[in-house]
């Protein structure tokens, strides 16, 4: 079933610039007026990190920006990340009442507004540090780890972060690309982060590097480990070591890695004019189709085992990427990848939904051509720092066990771990739910220590 609605879009003006260029000021004050401010805001209670949204956009609708940024920042250290890649559309905004009208309000750009106003015009303040002491190793600089060291830091604990790659950030500097990201933005946000007296060690590769036990000897008083999915799930099919079959996280850092310099563009695993195949129908995917496009691929299709209706991708997303040109085929399960030396087609079963809406075989066998198919199909935690510690224990899956009291806390004593290595793949916006959770953990495991240490 292939889904190629007539688009117009010509693939030469797609670039890497950010591609929402965000409410002005008259336009975000137009926007928080239409706010009813409801004695029990649903938005809030949509939000993961639970976010005083209608406080915040209170304070807009009166001018009073440095008042909303203050706001903003009691629950969130992403503001600017979290107003441009939440998925609002399933959380705060499908949450606000207005939308019953068709009219909800734009409650990620007002917060994306908000904090680029403060960036720009330098209104925001410090928060003053609690009086908490200890000191906390956090391991990865994503959206959990980036929680976990601001929310301590602003309790007042020494915070040192290791990053194994060049520049933190983790997934929102390697993994979602630029249009969607600006890089910039990211830097700002753990720049401010820094302001906390947050320390970033980069270039760290815990586990070979530095091990949790080391770390302990340095006098950290708990650790944790916001390390995500590094391993890339595969298809156990015929030909998948083919050259050409390539990772979709692979691909994308790849891009922002010679977009930002480091890397010779000819070492992007996608090249000018090839035909490209996605295999994976969530927003990793919508992100690797687009991506392809803006390297230059001459034709993107995305294949995928469901129906159209069952992408789980963002609604926003999947019709950007069609718009954009990418094709969608549904009801195509892979069975092979083909190809001599290297991949020149997938091979896929045509699938059938029966009576009942069920998915099932029809029994027939077809071929795509691709000169690169790149894999979307999730992704799983790496075992390094596990396996270079003794006393943490994972599930059958490889995801880090832990606790609920303290929360957070792994089967090792004063090792505490937190979002994708511990869920399944996530947003950003629940890593930094779950990250906000383990912090709180921590403070009350170093608080008890600390006192039975003094007793």
């Amino acid at each position: 079933m292939l889904i190629d609605k007539e688009s117009n879009f010509d693939h030469q003006e797609l670039t890497f610039d950010e591609l929402d260029e965000g409410f002005t000021t008259r336009e975000a004050v137009a926007e928080a007026k239409r706010c009813l401010n409801c004695p029990k805001p649903l938005c809030r209670s949509g939000c993961p990190i639970e976010n005083e949204i209608p406080g915040f956009i209170h304070a807009i609708s009166k001018g009073n920006l440095g008042e909303a940024s203050e706001i903003i920042a009691q629950r969130s250290n992403l503001p600017a990340v979290c107003g441009r890649v939440c998925p609002h559309e399933k959380q705060c905004e499908a949450a606000c009442i207005l939308n019953k009208k068709g009219s909800g309000i734009k409650i990620g750009k007002l917060e994306r507004f908000v904090a680029d106003f403060d960036a720009e015009m330098n209104i925001g303040t410090v928060p003053k540090k609690g009086t908490a002491s200890g000191k906390i190793a956090v391991i990865g600089s994503g959206p959990a780890g980036l929680t976990v060291a601001g929310d301590l830091a602003k309790m007042g604990f020494a915070v040192t972060v290791y990053e194994a790659q060049a520049e933190p950030g983790g997934v929102l500097m390697y993994g979602i690309p630029e249009f969607r990201l600006n890089k910039e933005v990211v830097r700002r946000e753990i720049r401010k982060i820094e302001q906390y007296g947050v320390v970033f060690k980069t270039g760290v590769l815990v586990g070979p590097d530095l091990t949790i036990d080391q770390l302990f000897t340095e006098g950290f008083d708990a650790i944790f480990i916001g390390t995500g999915t590094a391993l890339h799930r595969t298809l156990d099919l015929p030909g998948n070591h083919l050259p050409g079959v390539v990772q979709a996280t692979y691909f994308l850092s790849m891009v922002q890695l010679a977009n930002s310099g480091r890397l010779d563009h000819k070492e992007i695993p996608v090249h000018p004019r090839e035909k490209v195949v996605v295999i994976g129908a969530g927003n990793v995917a919508m992100d690797a189709a687009r991506t392809a496009l803006r390297v230059g691929a001459a034709d993107v299709t995305v294949v995928y085992r469901r129906a159209e209706n069952d992408i789980t991708a963002l609604k926003s997303e999947y019709e950007e990427a069609r718009h954009e040109g990418v094709k969608f085929q549904g009801l195509s399960s892979p069975t092979a990848f083909l190809g001599e030396g290297k991949v020149t087609a997938l091979e896929y079963e045509v699938q059938a939904v029966d009576n009942e809406g069920k998915l099932c075989s029809s029994g027939r066998k077809e071929t795509i051509a691709a000169d690169k198919v790149i894999l979307a199909v999730g992704q799983r935690p790496a075992a390094r720092i596990v396996s270079s510690a003794v006393g943490i224990e994972i599930n059958p899956q490889g995801y880090v066990i832990t606790k609920e009291r303290p929360y957070g806390m792994t089967t090792r004593k004063g090792v505490f771990a937190g979002g994708d290595v511990v869920h399944q793949p996530a947003t950003v916006v629940l890593a930094m739910k779950e990250a906000k959770k383990v912090a709180a953990g921590i403070a009350q495991y170093v608080e008890a220590k600390k006192l039975i240490e003094d007793c």
